[in-house]
């Protein structure tokens, strides 16, 4: 059995891409080994700010042997009446590298086709190991570049590189750097170390200050920021996220503390923890859940001089939050209403105008629509008139991670009403998925007409996110707005929404793309993201499709989604979408659609089932009414009995074409009945 190290030697990585980037190349290693049919017990992957690597063990020797069956044209087109090999059969013969005399005849589902087995003997494993090549060069990175004469766009510049089967190097170059077996240790505490077999890469790093391991690296980072909190008696929260970051920017971590002046614990807490954290990647120290004038950091190195880093450390977080107090106490002086005015120097984007005429076209549509937020207008017309002030105060420009929450503050300071405050910080919610709605009327009311306007002006102008491009963040704001939509039970539906702002932009001269070609796009765009909130939430492909409908609010489209959910685990639920369906498809066949005239019935089962309907509609209209989605499937599960004896006797497609035309506008009017519950034909039930 043999062991393969593949290891990618790369300048630093951002700390935002190595764990992808690791568990990337895994995933291709690992499709490369069973497309190539060689067999392995176990595949582990490594990162480190500087390398990528995967060490398989147990693989096989040579490829297993391929034997597979090849269907081809049936008999009849590949044989002629003289049973010789047409055409169609010798060149399908010899497209799988075969002949003629290796084709049979074989019957499946009645007819007769050709087949053909073919066979291949496994190569050995050592033959096939320079494919790892394209591997190596077919990685993705969200950013690349260029370096020195390569063509090869990369994460960053490839340094060195290892390929190992067991003890003999697998050659082959990329960007001018040559497979072998030499792997650098730490930057400043190794050096370059010789891998003789795979099974010692580990170790062999280990012993030249590099852990190459994620998930040991994290733990021991977790375990010695634990043990540093016991011994100096304070508690450190530890962000997951800022914990993965500080994880991949270091190879050998070591924790240590450091302080800064306790009177810069006068400055907002989110100051001084958006400080720490997002530009010095520290971890905030706490006690009894009062912060600290004290930080942890993890330094890429052992503890010699240890002492010195700290310092080195407070003097630059010193030097951070003497900026920070000098930007708060100049934005504590500043007007509101008269940073609200500068924003019409600040350009959103060249082709949709100034944050300043972006503020006054949200507070006008915000003021219309306040009712529907149930939100009080005079607070909606002061917070839309404000609610991005703070993105001219010195504090956001330099620290833009504290948009919105400062302007709240700044704006609790100056005396306005709490829940203008409160939206000025509300209105960027959600920010990231799984996070919280607005609370506040004003802030949602604020938070999905800021959203729908960024989303409809870069519509507008024909900026559409595709495939993974979307730079300016319209899918997350989209969603963002469904889930408040959501959460907030908002009675205003997706296409009311979209109607209104696409209005509200023609007029105000924004768009260069035809308004209903806009608003189609739109549609299409939001109805995914429901589709995704939808997933989401647990709910299976086939149930979102039939409960979908962009013309109901988010809430009921997730009250028809549960209700179907769990309809589908009753037995009897099959009956009924069967017969559902059965009525939805043929009143697709409806040209015409006239007033149904019970006089031209010819059976008891058209009258039962036309009495059936008359006491049904009213019904389900009611139940969909007040959103009972439960009641209105009972409604409908009631009708099943006539549906199938109406089928079973009456021929809808009648000659008479009064008749059929008066059957057919039966089977529209209930269609439309059933589809204010669901699309059932939509549904797959086994």
């Amino acid at each position: 059995m043999h062991e393969l190290l593949l290891e990618i030697g790369l300048e630093e990585m951002p700390a935002r891409f190595v764990l992808q980037s690791e568990t990337q190349l895994k995933e291709r290693v690992t499709t490369f080994l069973n497309e190539a049919r060689i067999t392995f017990d176990t595949i582990e992957s490594f990162s480190t700010p500087r390398r990528l690597a995967v060490l398989v063990t147990g693989m096989s020797e040579r490829q297993t042997d391929l034997e597979e069956t090849l269907k081809g044209p049936a008999k009849r087109i590949a044989q002629d009446e003289d049973g010789n090999w047409t055409k169609a059969a010798q060149g399908f013969a010899r497209g799988k590298g075969l002949t003629t005399d290796d084709l049979f005849l074989q019957e499946e589902k009645g007819v007769e086709y050709i087949f053909a087995t073919r066979k291949e003997s496994g190569q050995e494993t050592a033959t096939l190991l320079p494919g790892l090549k394209q591997i190596v060069e077919a990685m993705s990175f969200p950013k690349n570049m260029r370096w020195s004469t390569q063509s090869l766009r990369y994460m960053r510049p490839i340094r060195w590189m290892i390929a190992l089967l067991d003890d003999q190097v697998i050659p082959f170059e990329v960007a001018d750097v040559a497979t072998g077996r030499t792997s650098r240790g730490h930057r400043f505490l190794g050096q370059d170390i010789t891998i003789l077999r795979p099974n010692a890469y580990v170790e062999a790093l280990a012993g030249e200050h590099v852990i190459a391991s994620y998930e040991q690296r994290r733990q021991l980072i977790e375990e010695q920021i634990q043990q540093l909190s016991e011994q100096e008696g304070f508690e450190v929260p530890i962000d997951p996220a800022l914990l993965e970051e500080v994880t991949n920017l270091v190879e050998y971590p070591t924790a240590l503390f450091g302080a800064f002046d306790e009177a810069y614990l006068e400055l907002p807490e989110e100051v001084l923890i958006t400080t720490m954290k997002e530009h010095q990647r520290y971890f905030p120290v706490k006690k009894d859940g009062t912060l600290l004038h004290y930080f942890v950091t993890v330094r890429n190195g052992n503890a010699t001089h240890i002492e010195n880093v700290a310092r080195g450390n407070e003097k630059v977080i010193r030097a951070r939050l003497a900026d920070a107090q000098f930007f708060y106490e100049e934005d504590k002086k500043a007007d509101i209403d008269a940073q609200a005015a500068r924003l019409d120097k600040i350009v959103f984007h060249e082709k949709l105008g100034t944050t300043g005429e972006k503020v006054r076209r949200v507070r006008e549509m915000a003021l219309q629509l306040a009712e529907r937020f149930n939100a009080d207008s005079t607070k909606v017309e002061r917070a839309g008139t404000i609610y991005k002030f703070d993105l001219v105060s010195q504090m956001v420009y330099e620290f833009t991670e504290l948009q919105g929450m400062m302007g709240e503050r700044y704006a609790n300071m100056k005396g306005e009403d709490v829940e203008v405050a409160a939206a000025i910080r509300e209105h960027y919610l959600p920010r990231f998925a799984g996070d919280e709605s607005p609370s506040t009327p004003t802030g949602t009311v604020l938070a999905v007409l800021d959203k729908m306007d960024s989303v409809g002006g870069f519509f507008g102008v024909g900026m559409i996110p595709s495939g993974s491009a979307d730079p300016y963040a319209l899918r997350r704001q989209a969603q963002g707005i469904v889930q408040i939509l959501s959460d907030r039970q908002i009675e205003m539906t997706l296409s009311e929404l979209i109607d209104f702002v696409v209005s509200a932009q023609l007029k105000a001269g924004l768009y260069q793309a035809d308004a209903e070609t806009v608003k189609a796009a739109m549609e299409d765009f939001f109805n995914q993201r429901l589709k995704f909130r939808l997933s989401e939430k647990g709910y299976r492909h086939d149930v979102i499709e039939a409960a979908l409908d962009p013309k109901l609010t988010v809430e009921a489209n997730e009250k028809r989604a549960s209700m179907l959910e769990q309809a589908t685990q009753q037995p009897t639920f099959k009956k009924t979408v069967e017969q559902l369906s059965r009525v939805l498809n043929i009143s697709k066949k409806a040209e015409t659609v006239v007033a149904v005239n019970p006089a031209l019935f010819e059976n008891d089962a058209e009258r039962d089932l036309h009495e059936q309907i008359e006491q049904l509609i009213p019904k389900v209209e009611a139940a969909v009414q007040a959103s009972d989605y439960d009641q209105a499937i009972q409604v409908l599960e009631s009708s099943v009995p006539a549906i199938t004896a109406y089928f079973d006797g009456t021929m809808i497609m009648a000659d008479d074409e009064a008749v059929r035309t008066n059957r057919l506008s039966e089977m529209k009017r209930f269609a439309t009945a059933i589809e204010q519950v669901a699309r059932f034909n939509a549904l797959t039930l086994v």
